[in-house]
């Protein structure tokens, strides 16, 4: 699945390449793809179909294992739940309602913690340059060579994770407004993981998840403290403000990773850079439209965090009660979590909590 070692690609031979403005991203990325539409004179099915059979590199028994491993979150996700989450949450007495929603986001926030601590790690403890150099991912790419281990495990993790979430977001986790949005994401970005790993762009895909994650790492920090401040019958002031600070940081974080480095430095590198060091880069116009719709997904949450902050500062809100107020179920009644029941013959029958 993987070759051993961690060696980063050549440099460029004038060095890191300054990050654009967002100007220079659109028109130097718009002309690039522009050009590449006006000189691919057998784009379609046929096109297609060629550079799949040519370009893609993907076993089934790494789909196998692909597949073994979201069945393997599912089902650590339901014993972690019946033997540490749930426990936890009756030992500290959290209120109903947030008992309920509590073991969602303390796997969630366990799982991101640990996947962004290992891509920071691949980003900025070892010698790949891609954060610094995002065009260097392209900068020796060839068909079919070889994924080094370190990056093919994260995506194994990642990949899988997903798999398990996108059953997770229709059965498992509390329904939400976003949560047709949220479904899509999981489409998109499982799709993404797949095909990166296919076609080899998977340094350009470590960049994406280590911009992804940490701001999934402060939602669920937030909406932990969230339950944790209100139990045992008194108020927690370390836990309220641990929870306030989280918003403000997951605010900050999401604009500034998410919606600046995200584009400046993935996109920028995908829609023009690719082009520069493999004029025919296989499936650009797919990829940069996985990442494009990402983008856009990850602003129209933004301006749900804009609405949240308007509501504060407006006096709307008066106390950080959920950092997803707009969760459908404030609107019910509570009612006991159906997470993670007991499996039976290895599937979870209960479809949301």
């Amino acid at each position: 699945m993987a070759a051993a070692g961690t060696a980063a690609g050549p440099a460029g031979p004038a060095g890191p390449e300054p990050m654009p403005s967002y100007a220079q991203l659109v028109q130097r990325g718009w002309g690039s793809a522009l050009a590449a539409a006006r000189g691919c004179a057998d784009c379609g099915w046929g096109l297609a179909r060629r550079g799949l059979a040519e370009h893609a590199h993907l076993a089934p028994p790494e789909l196998l294992l692909l597949a073994l491993c979201a069945l393997g979150w599912t089902a650590l996700r339901s014993a972690a739940t019946s033997r540490l989450f749930r426990p936890l949450a009756k030992r500290c007495r959290l209120q109903p309602r947030d008992a309920a929603k509590m073991p969602e986001s303390a796997w969630k926030f366990l799982f991101y913690l640990g996947a962004w601590s290992y891509s920071t790690y691949l980003l900025f403890g070892t010698d790949y340059p891609f954060f610094h150099d995002p065009p260097s991912v392209f900068y020796d790419w060839k068909t079919g060579m070889a994924v080094p281990r370190d990056i093919a495990v994260a995506y194994l993790l990642q990949g899988s994770f997903y798999g398990h979430s996108i059953y997770a977001t229709l059965y498992l986790d509390a329904w939400r407004k976003d949560s047709v949005v949220m479904l899509i994401h999981h489409v998109v970005t499982l799709v993404l993981i797949i095909s990166s790993y296919a076609f080899r762009y998977h340094k350009v895909g470590i960049l994406v998840l280590f911009l992804h994650d940490i701001s999934d790492v402060q939602l669920e920090f937030t909406k932990l403290n969230v339950y944790f401040k209100s139990r045992g019958g008194s108020h927690h002031r370390l836990h309220a403000l641990a929870a306030d600070v989280g918003c403000l940081s997951f605010s900050l974080s999401w604009f500034w990773f998410r919606l600046y480095w995200f584009p400046l430095k993935v996109l920028y590198a995908t829609s023009h850079c690719s082009l520069r060091s493999v004029p025919d880069i296989p499936f650009y116009f797919f990829f940069n439209a996985l990442l494009l719709l990402l983008t856009l997904m990850n602003l129209y949450w933004f301006l749900y965090i804009v609405a949240f902050a308007a509501k504060v500062l407006t006096g709307q809100v008066r106390e950080l009660k959920d950092v997803r107020e707009y969760d459908t179920a404030e609107a019910l009644s509570p009612k006991p979590s159906k997470a993670e029941k007991p499996l039976r013959n290895g599937l979870v029958k209960d479809k949301r909590f």
